[in-house]
Parts: C-alpha cells; sequence; structure tokens
C-alpha cells in the first residue's frame, strides 16, 4: 500500500490541537443552570429562568440571565421553592425568543452544568420543539465529575448546596437560576484545581477522568505524546519490545491517552496497560486502511491481548469434489483442482453445520474414499435410511447422480432456495409439532450454511476483479481513493487540496502494489480484510472510479435470504 499525503500536510490539517489535547486554561465553559415548572419536559414541564456564566482561565467573561414566559400556571410549591411567581414572568419573553438569545451567548463554549442531563435536557426539548438547530456543544458534568473527587467523608451527597460549601463557593445557591450558575463556576473551579494536582490539565482529560485509573496508569500517558492526530494502527508493548496489543483509531494519541486517563472496563486490557512500556504507530491515509493494517499487523504478531484475527489462516472449506461420484467433504485450504469451494469459514462447527444443512436436501454420499465408476459394494446405513442414493451397490446410474450433483453445485454458487425451502418447511413442521429444540438446530444450521453461501458468492465477486479503484467523500470534505486488486488492498490516499483528481488517481494505481490471482474463491488478502474492503465499497457515497474485469454476485444469490435465515421459533409461554 501507498500513502501519499505527508506529515506536514497532515499536522497543517491539525495544526488546531494542542500538543497534549486542549489545556483546561484556553477552553472557554458557559456554565448554566434552569428553573422550570416541573422535573420532566416529556410531562409538558416548561423552562421559567436560565442563567449562565461564561469563564475562561479562571476569568468570567460575560453573565445571561432571563426569565422565561412558560405560558403556564406555576404550580405554588415550585413558587415557594424558587421564588419565581406567574405575576413575575407574565411580561418576560417566551422560550421562542430567550432560548436563540441564550444559544447565541454560549456559541463555542464547553456547556457545563450539575445535573447536566436535566438542563441540557430541557434546552434541547425546546429546541426541536421549535426547529432550532441544537449547536454540536461538548457537555460536562459536574454531578458526575464530583462523584469521583469528593468523598463521603467531605459532604453527605453531591447536591450543588453540599458542594457549594466543599469548595466555599462565594454564591450561595437559591433555586435562583444565575445565582446556582454562579456557585456551580466555584464548584467546576474546585474540582479542577484538584483534578491539576493529579496530572489533569487538558479538557480530554477532565471529560475522561476517573478516579478508578491508578495513578502509575495516568503517568504513563507520556506514551502517547509522539503519536499523531491522524487515522493508523497503534501498537502497544512490553519491555521486551514484543507487542501485547493492537487497535486503530481516527486519531491515534487522542485514542492511545485514553487508555491511560480513562477508567478501563475490560480487566484484561486494564492488565494489559500496567505492563506496557512503549507504544508505536502506523499513520494511514484512510480509516480503512488503517483497518486493513490492523487485520495485517495482528496476523503477523499475534499479540496476546487481541482475541481476533490472530489466526486468519484457520480456516475451513467445504469442497465439491470431482470425481466419478462426488462428494462434500471438509478441507483447510482451496487447491487448483477444478472443484467448487463453500467459505472460508472461520469455525470447523460452522462448517460441519453447513454440510449437515446441505446432506438434509441433497442424497448424495458422505463415506469418504473414492469409488470407482463401476463400484460393487454394499449399500450403508444412510442408504438404508433413504438418506443416500447408493452409488456404491448400483443403486442410481451415473446420469441421475449427476443431476442431484448439478443442483447442489447450483445450491452452492448461485441459488440457495432448495436448501432454505426445504429446511424451513421442516422447521415449521417441527414447530407445529412443539420441538423447538430440533427446529432451532434446524434453523442454526441453515443460517450458518445461508451466510457462508452469502460470504463466497461476495468475496468471489471481488477476487475475480484485476482492479477496482473507488473514492468516497470524508467528513472532511476530502476525497478517499483506494485501490483494489483481487481483493486485497493495494493503494490508498487522500486527493490534496487543488491537485488534478485524475492524475492523483492515476499516480496512485501505478504505485499500487502488484497482487497476483489466486485459486478459486480465495482471496489475495484474508476474507476478513475481503470484507472490510466490500463493507467500504457498499457503504453510501461510494463511487466507482474504474473497474476491470466483472464485480456482480448472482440475482438470486444466499445475500437475499440472509435476513429470512434464522426465524424466529415461537415457544409456548412458561406455565
Amino acid at each position: 500500500m501507498t500513502t501519499t499525503s505527508s506529515a506536514d500536510q497532515r499536522w497543517e490539517l491539525q495544526r488546531g490541537f494542542d500538543e497534549l489535547g486542549r489545556p483546561l486554561r484556553d477552553v472557554t465553559f458557559c456554565v448554566v443552570d434552569l428553573e422550570t415548572t416541573g422535573g420532566s419536559p416529556g410531562d409538558g414541564d416548561q423552562i421559567t429562568e436560565i442563567g449562565a456564566v461564561k469563564v475562561r482561565g479562571g476569568e468570567v467573561l460575560g453573565e445571561f440571565q432571563t426569565l422565561v414566559n412558560p405560558h403556564t400556571a406555576i404550580p405554588a410549591f415550585i413558587a415557594v421553592l424558587t421564588g419565581i411567581t406567574n405575576g413575575m414572568v407574565a411580561d418576560a419573553p417566551p422560550i421562542e425568543a430567550a432560548l436563540p438569545a441564550f444559544l447565541e451567548f454560549a456559541a463555542g463554549s464547553v456547556l457545563v452544568a450539575h445535573n447536566a442531563r436535566f438542563d441540557v435536557g430541557f434546552l434541547k426539548n425546546d429546541a426541536r420543539r421549535l426547529d432550532i438547530v441544537w449547536p454540536d456543544f461538548e457537555i460536562l458534568d459536574t454531578v458526575k465529575l464530583a462523584r469521583h473527587v469528593v468523598t463521603r467523608d467531605e459532604s453527605p451527597n453531591h447536591k450543588l448546596s453540599s458542594l457549594a460549601r466543599v469548595f466555599r463557593s462565594a454564591t450561595t445557591p437559591n433555586h435562583r437560576a444565575l445565582e446556582d450558575a454562579r456557585a456551580t463556576v466555584d464548584v467546576l473551579h474546585g474540582l479542577m484545581e484538584r483534578l491539576g494536582g493529579l496530572g489533569v490539565q487538558t479538557l480530554e482529560e477532565l471529560q475522561s477522568y476517573s478516579a478508578k485509573v491508578a495513578s502509575v496508569t495516568r503517568r504513563k500517558r507520556h506514551l502517547a505524546d509522539q503519536l499523531p492526530h491522524a487515522p493508523g494502527v497503534y501498537l502497544f508493548r512490553d519491555e521486551g519490545s514484543r507487542v501485547l496489543y493492537i487497535g486503530t483509531s481516527r486519531d491515534l494519541r487522542r485514542r492511545v491517552r485514553s487508555y491511560f486517563t480513562a477508567s478501563e472496563k475490560r480487566s484484561r486490557i486494564g492488565e494489559m496497560v500496567q505492563i506496557a512500556a512503549s507504544v508505536s504507530a502506523v499513520e494511514c491515509a484512510t480509516p480503512l486502511e488503517a483497518s486493513v493494517r490492523e487485520l495485517r499487523l495482528i496476523a503477523e504478531h499475534k499479540p496476546p491481548y487481541n482475541r481476533r484475527s490472530r489466526h486468519p489462516e484457520k480456516v475451513t472449506w467445504l469442497k465439491l469434489t470431482r470425481e466419478a461420484w462426488p462428494r462434500l467433504s471438509l478441507v483447510k485450504r482451496v487447491l487448483d483442482d477444478d472443484a467448487d469451494y463453500l467459505g472460508p469459514f472461520s469455525s470447523k462447527a460452522a462448517a460441519e453445520s453447513s454440510l449437515a444443512a446441505l446432506h438434509e436436501v441433497f442424497p448424495i454420499r458422505q463415506c469418504r474414499d473414492r469409488l470407482a465408476r463401476k463400484p460393487r459394494r454394499s449399500a450403508c446405513v444412510l442408504a438404508e435410511m433413504g438418506r443416500c442414493l447408493s452409488p456404491c451397490d448400483g443403486s442410481v446410474d451415473p446420469q441421475t447422480y449427476a443431476a442431484v450433483v448439478r443442483q447442489l453445485r447450483d445450491t452452492l454458487l448461485r441459488r440457495p432456495d432448495d436448501v432454505v425451502d426445504l429446511v424451513h418447511a421442516r422447521m415449521s413442521a417441527l414447530a407445529d409439532e412443539e420441538r423447538f429444540e430440533e427446529a432451532a438446530h434446524h434453523r442454526d444450521r441453515l443460517a450458518d450454511f445461508v451466510r457462508a453461501a452469502a460470504r463466497t458468492q461476495r468475496l468471489t465477486a471481488l477476487t475475480g476483479c484485476p482492479e477496482v479503484v473507488a473514492a468516497r467523500r470524508e467528513d472532511d470534505g476530502r476525497w478517499a481513493v483506494h485501490v483494489v486488486r483481487h481483493g486485497r488492498l493495494a493503494a490508498a490516499g487522500v486527493i490534496p487540496a487543488g491537485t488534478d483528481a485524475v492524475a492523483y488517481v492515476e499516480g496512485l494505481r501505478a504505485s499500487a502494489e502488484t497482487v497476483l490471482p489466486t485459486i478459486g474463491p480465495t482471496p489475495a488478502a484474508t476474507a476478513e480484510e475481503s470484507e472490510q474492503i466490500l463493507r467500504w465499497l457498499e457503504s453510501p457515497g461510494v463511487r466507482l472510479v474504474e473497474v476491470v474485469g466483472e464485480w456482480a454476485c448472482p440475482v438470486q444469490g444466499a445475500g437475499r435470504h440472509t435476513a429470512r435465515s434464522a426465524p424466529r421459533i415461537k415457544e409456548p409461554p412458561l406455565e
């Protein structure tokens, strides 16, 4: 693969990021508080007052306060609690005027509230109701943060009034919006002061802070300092440079830092972070290239803390042999023997399940040895049960047996309807007899087969194409281009601004990896890589620039059955 964007170009695109995130001293916070007629906008409760304070670097930049006419009576107990009466809001502006004014005041800041779910929930509800576009605010909740910082010994709870006392706020909360917002500012600054002593210096660290992160782990966050703000693959290594874990991210530095600053719920990853001594990265042009490189690196290093994709070579294929009396068998690799293959299956159990589903429908022989053109043997038990045409004792002529094999081959490669319809009918009959476990067993077999058939057809279509070039406009407005050859990602890049797109794509194709065709349906990469590529190619907005060969799946193929293959089996209620 080739990546044409230079490091300088990438830094130019990302220069708005600070080396270690956004320092808290440079972040503008808008601390907001509301008074309302009740506790839920879903119950028709309305806002009666909005108060907000804008601060940066400990300095107050401005304040906002307005009463709001709720156009409904304020309940008596609310009036007693807040001191806001019906008469006070009679001449106040409605929310239609108050909300746009507040959003203009808060624009460009991080929105802070004590129990943000309540305050932000009311504001967003009114924005939806009034068809006002809600800005993409970052939200910080001082309640959630206080739960990690203020212990029960210091305060019996995390109410605003209690925390205001802990941090000696200059304003006493009194259920009026502006005063409560001022008290929340003091609480926010008190929390930030404590966390600063623990090494929390950026907004990203503040947002992800958890007391569950050990100090020894937090001190390792410098391991991310040299990583770029770009898509790519990161590799955690131990003191002996052994790769422990491999992952991918659209922002390498931010993702890796989160391992050291946020609480890790996966115990094995928490253990890995404790062992890690260094982190390296492979910068990639696009997220798809990062996903592909991740798969290749996991297969190469087989890191102990990755659970998936470590052994792509351990797959099973279902093979329809080419011989006088063909049969189905499970094999580990595809040979250049003109046989037909289904797969690959990531587990032998799924392959055996699909094999059983096919044997239910097609009574071809199941013995494993080769048969002469005119065999002379005695019939097996399967023949006596009517589940085998029994060519071994001459019970079937070659032409009849070949017709069944042709039907089986068509089911594998093009149209699986015979298997789907027969197994569905069998499942329905078993369900009618309340033999639900047996019906579920047939359902699982059918699902394994349909998934495998759809996978084979999709992979075969892509593998057969010597080259597919496709592009998609990404979220940042730039065009990502990928060159795929025989199912393998051969090149990836992003068209730089002001560059001739045609010339860029031709240059990318010329510098792409040379990929030779493989045998049968086997991709030139792993099946998992080719499926990653297929998902991208089939995603919205992708434009095909060039297709060498024919990229198409059967119209009557297995893909149309994937949703139908595992119907719900209704069991009787428990008594």
